[in-house]
């Protein structure tokens, strides 16, 4: 069996105070009630257009706008550059123009060192509430998969016959859990607005939002930062969480997959089958999204797949981890 790419796999397709561990019900910010469907993957996939539920989890980008974000991005890292030169010649640079507004990171907050807020965003009954150990199993599940790792902390394949995973960068750190009692905010409507209400941290703060809802999880760029920093992190269906009941997206790798589009990944079939497809020269290109663990499925020119259980997902390759930097350092740093 042919070891395949985490990401490329993965891409398939009012404050409340903020604690170390879970709060009751009784001590969560009240804002309304009302009932709770549960999520169905069945009407998700149907929702979606397709059979991927991870597909469709980002804003659209065309690729005319793809090309001025790379042009975008090379203009703040050359900005970047200079502005490091001055510092050393005696001079003053300007900001580079990637982050900007928003509230304050943590002190010590880096690529290496990323806060995450965890938001668990109720029913008025309490429906949807994951348990501390589920949190702490989800920020260990994606410091495991950032850092190229499997279950039992080996990289590479069991037996040896595939190169070591790439280690990136990204380490997460859990900087906080509250919760609200909303039946709008827990079936994620008007999602603008609450997360603009329990947004925590600066362009460094990684900020997830557990609610129910009709897809697996959604997440904005890190080059959106800027324009809408109040809605900036991923929103994520609660019950994938470790331990969750969603069968084949319970391991907790849609949080690790949301969390790749917020460091600056494409989804691999972004463009289709084209010379610029993800940016990533590593990944395996693919037409479309997939579902399951389709091994030997080839949907262009160049060798790849791109299944979707969380049971399939594996690595990220080099490049991968290198755009993860790249982006970073532009956007976020």
């Amino acid at each position: 069996m042919v070891r395949k790419p985490l990401y490329a796999l993965i891409a398939s397709g009012a404050i409340a105070v903020a604690l170390a561990g879970p709060i009751s019900p009784a001590q969560a910010t009240v804002v309304d009630g009302g009932s709770s469907p549960c999520f169905d993957p069945v009407a998700a996939g149907a929702a979606r257009g397709g059979p991927n539920l991870r597909a469709g989890d980002t804003r659209a980008v065309t690729a005319a706008e793809q090309l001025q974000i790379a042009q975008r991005t090379q203009r703040i890292l050359d900005a970047k550059v200079l502005d490091g030169l001055k510092a050393l010649l005696g001079g003053k640079g300007k900001p580079g123009g990637g982050g900007g507004g928003g509230g304050a990171d943590p002190a010590g907050a880096a690529l290496t060192n990323i806060p995450v807020y965890v938001h668990q965003m109720l029913s008025a009954s309490g429906a949807g509430r994951v348990s501390q150990a589920q949190i702490d199993a989800q920020i260990a599940e994606m410091n495991q998969d950032y850092a190229g790792q499997d279950a039992s902390g080996h990289t590479g394949s069991p037996n040896g016959d595939q190169p070591a995973a790439a280690k990136t960068a990204a380490h997460f750190y859990l900087a906080g859990v509250d919760e609200y009692l909303n039946n709008s905010w827990h079936q994620d409507r008007s999602s603008t607005t609450y997360r603009a209400q329990t947004r925590k941290g600066g362009p460094k703060s990684l900020n997830i939002w557990l609610v129910d809802f009709k897809y697996l999880g959604i997440a904005t760029f890190p080059w959106d930062y800027a324009a809408n920093p109040s809605i900036d992190g991923i929103r994520v269906q609660w019950d994938s969480l470790p331990g969750g009941d969603i069968a084949h997206y319970n391991l907790g790798k849609t949080a690790t997959h949301e969390a790749g589009h917020w460091l600056g990944l494409y989804h691999t079939f972004q463009g289709g089958c084209t010379a610029t497809n993800d940016e990533v020269a590593d990944t395996p290109a693919q037409a479309t999204s997939t579902t399951g663990c389709p091994e030997g499925q080839d949907t262009c020119s160049l060798p790849g797949l791109d299944p979707s259980y969380d049971e399939c997902y594996d690595e990220f390759t080099p490049n991968q981890s290198s755009r993860i930097s790249t982006m970073w350092t532009a956007y976020r740093a």
